[in-house]
């Protein structure tokens, strides 16, 4: 691993994208399968169908789908993300599974200083994937944000987040992952508070049905003096389907419609397209993004625009030899006539 950091077992999720299977096994093929299933003798195609159909294991066909909140991720990860002023980050290295970080911005929306650590630990499920993991970043009046990953065995996996304001806990949430061969089921508990009876619950599963074919549902549950009638829930359905070089998602709830898709067009150009429609004001919202990746100039260029006339785009170029990149950002909203502008500079890995 060198100098270098596994950062990718900090990516969350929630989203954290990471969780779509990392570190299972594919099941075997059908020729590796114990001789108790496969007779030495030459087997006709019905005769295979037959031990196919008696397996209590075809199922294991099918592969992880990852996460229920990760079904747009694809799509998402298409668009830029846009920042405001001058941003500076420098991280660290200081030994194979530590690492600090200072982050530096000047701007109108964000303006000050943070110090983040990171630390990763021994367990090694993948190349790419270790636990556990913690994150936390610091300011100096010192509100605090952390977080603790880590996996139990290899199939269940915990993530605590805290958030200090004003030297007061402002929030709390625990999230468990169980990702199984062909499903992952999630549980997330936040805001939980005994005396005032309040806090939020949301369940969640998705299930492979064919090779690319993925369906699932949420539910959450919220309680609190702050909501009507003191308590309110909300079902949420989706699904996702993967080809070779696409996938299109779609969820549906009280809240509204949301549809994504995205297309690899080459090993260069991405594209997404994303769309979500409010129920409740009858308003839609639709996105078009692409992103290009030159290596030969160490660019890469990501783009989008809405239907509500906002245009947003982030240049990065990795400045080799040195350990360093450097991000332009830019977003316009023509019917609002407003604009953001943003330069930022990275050092280190």
């Amino acid at each position: 691993m060198g100098n270098h950091l596994v950062v990718e077992a900090a990516a969350a999720p929630a989203s954290s994208a990471t969780m779509a299977g990392a570190g299972l096994m594919a099941p075997p093929p059908v020729a590796d399968l114990p001789s108790k299933h496969i007779s030495s003798s030459p087997l006709s195609s019905s005769n295979r169908l037959g031990i196919l159909a008696n397996i209590p294991g075809s199922r294991l066909l099918l592969t992880n789908p990852g996460s229920f909140e990760d079904i747009h991720k694809r799509a998402k990860d298409v668009f830029p993300v846009n920042f405001e002023g001058f941003r500076f980050v420098l991280n660290k290295p200081l030994s194979n599974h530590f690492q600090v970080s200072h982050t530096v911005n000047v701007g109108m929306m964000q303006n000050g200083y943070r110090f983040g650590a990171t630390y990763i630990g021994h367990k090694m499920l993948s190349p790419s994937e270790a636990y556990p993991v913690i994150l936390g970043e610091i300011e100096p009046n010192g509100n605090l944000n952390a977080q603790l990953i880590h996996m139990f065995g290899k199939s269940l996996r915990s993530r605590l987040i805290a958030q200090y304001d004003e030297g007061k806990l402002a929030g709390m949430q625990l999230t468990n992952d169980y990702r199984g061969p062909d499903f992952t089921g999630s549980l997330t508990l936040g805001q939980l508070d005994i005396v005032r009876n309040s806090g939020i619950v949301v369940g969640q599963y998705l299930q492979s049905l064919t090779k690319g074919l993925a369906l699932g549902a949420e539910l959450m549950y919220q309680k609190g003096q702050q909501i009507p009638g003191g308590q309110i829930s909300i079902l949420t359905v989706g699904g996702k389907y993967t080809g070779s070089d696409f996938q299109a998602a779609a969820s549906l709830g009280m809240s509204g419609l949301h549809v994504s898709y995205y297309q690899r067009c080459s090993e260069q150009l991405q594209v997404g397209v994303d769309m979500d429609t409010s129920l409740r004001s009858g308003e839609s919202v639709g996105s078009v993004a692409y992103s290009i990746d030159i290596p030969k100039a160490n660019v890469t260029f990501k783009g989008s625009i809405d239907s509500n006339l906002s245009v947003g785009a982030v240049l990065e170029r990795r400045l080799f030899p040195l350990p360093a990149s450097l991000a332009l950002s830019a977003m316009l909203n023509h019917k609002k006539t407003a604009s953001q502008f943003g330069i930022g500079l990275m050092i280190g890995s």
